[in-house]
C-alpha cells in the first residue's frame, strides 16, 4: 500500500465510477483499477463492488475509506505545515479572548494581522473568563488570552499587568482617588460568577486578609455588570480595561484598590498541538507587539513585563 493508491482508492469511491475518478484524477482508467486490485490483494479483501453503475464500497472498504481520508488529511497538513513560508504564513487562526481585554485589544489585533498577516484568517471568540478557560482546555482554540495570578502563570507568556479598582456609579461615593481592600464590605456588588478567574482573583485575596464583601449579584455578562453601575444599582470591581470607554466618559468612575493592591496578569496560551504552526505562530508573536504598543499608548491601562 503506498499514499497514491489511497488517494485513488477514495478518488474513485468519492467520483462513483472508475470513469469519472479518471476524469478528475487525469489517470488512465486502467491504471486506477490496476491500483484498486493492488490493494484488494494486498489486503486480502474486496473493497469495491463494481457494476453498470459504478461502485460501491463494502464493509472493509467502508473502514479503509475512513482511515484513508485521516491519513490523507494529515499528509496534507504536514505539507501545509513544511512548505508554508514562515515570511508570509496562511491559515485559519482562532483565539479566545476576555470580554474585558476585547474591549481593547480586539480591534487593534485584527487590524494589525489584516495589515501584517493579510493571509491569516483571524476568527475572534469573546466570552466570561470560565466559559473561555475550558474551551481552551477541550482544544477549541489555537490561541487564547487568559487571566492568571502572579503565582499560577506558569509558561504561559505574561502580555501585561493589570489593577483591580471599584468601578462607581456617577455621582456616589467614595470621592477619593483610592479606597482600601478592607472597606468595600460597605458597596453592594455586581461581579462575575464564582467560576470566573476575575472573581476568584479578587476572593483569593480577600480571603487571606480577612476581609469581606457585599456581593448582591452575581452575573456572568460584563456588558450587563457595567450597566448596573452606570444605573446606580451596584458597585463592581474591574479592570480599567474593562470600562475604560465608560470611563472615559463619565458614566462610570474608578477607584483604585490599595492595602494591598490586587493584581493579575494577563497572559497568552497557546494550544500544545498548534505549537508548530506557521500561522499561529506568526499571530502569537504579533499579540506582544499590539499589547506593547496599546500600553505604551495609554491606550491600556496597565504595565508591560520587561521581556515582552
Amino acid at each position: 500500500m503506498d499514499i497514491r493508491q489511497l488517494r485513488y482508492f477514495v478518488g474513485v469511491v468519492e467520483a462513483g465510477s472508475f470513469t469519472k475518478a479518471a476524469a478528475t484524477l487525469n489517470v488512465a482508467q486502467s491504471a486506477l483499477s490496476l491500483h484498486v486490485r493492488q490493494l484488494e490483494e494486498g489486503f486480502g479483501t474486496q473493497l469495491l463492488v463494481r457494476d453498470r453503475t459504478g461502485v460501491s464500497v463494502t464493509a472493509s472498504g467502508d473502514k479503509l475509506l475512513e482511515r484513508a481520508r485521516v491519513i490523507l488529511k494529515e499528509i496534507q497538513l504536514t505539507e501545509a505545515e513544511l512548505t508554508n513560508s514562515v515570511a508570509a504564513p496562511s491559515g485559519e487562526v482562532t483565539i479566545g479572548i476576555p470580554s474585558g481585554a476585547a474591549r481593547v485589544l480586539s480591534g487593534p489585533l485584527l487590524e494589525s494581522v489584516r495589515s501584517e498577516l493579510p493571509r491569516i484568517s483571524l476568527k475572534m471568540i469573546e466570552g466570561m473568563t470560565g466559559p473561555l478557560e475550558e474551551w481552551m482546555a477541550a482544544g477549541r482554540f489555537n490561541l487564547a488570552v487568559l487571566y492568571r495570578t502572579a503565582e499560577s502563570v506558569g509558561q504561559m507568556a505574561v502580555l501585561a499587568r493589570e489593577e483591580f479598582c471599584l468601578v462607581v456609579p456617577p455621582g456616589q461615593p467614595p470621592f477619593e482617588d483610592s479606597i482600601a481592600l478592607a472597606d468595600l464590605h460597605a458597596f453592594p456588588l455586581a461581579v462575575p460568577m464564582r467560576n470566573n478567574n476575575v472573581r476568584r482573583s479578587v476572593a483569593d485575596v480577600v480571603a487571606q486578609h480577612g476581609c469581606v464583601l457585599d456581593v448582591r449579584f452575581e452575573v456572568d455578562s460584563l456588558s450587563t455588570i457595567i450597566n448596573m453601575v452606570m444605573e446606580g444599582k451596584a458597585y463592581s470591581i474591574l479592570t480599567p480595561s474593562a470600562i475604560q470607554k465608560e470611563a472615559s466618559q463619565g458614566l462610570v468612575r474608578t477607584v483604585k484598590i490599595i492595602d494591598p493592591v490586587i493584581t493579575r496578569s494577563v497572559v497568552l496560551a497557546v494550544n500544545p498541538k498548534d505549537e508548530r504552526s506557521p500561522a499561529v505562530s506568526a499571530v502569537r508573536k504579533l499579540i506582544p507587539k499590539v499589547v506593547r504598543t496599546l500600553i505604551e499608548g495609554k491606550h491600556w491601562s496597565a504595565t508591560v513585563p520587561d521581556h515582552v
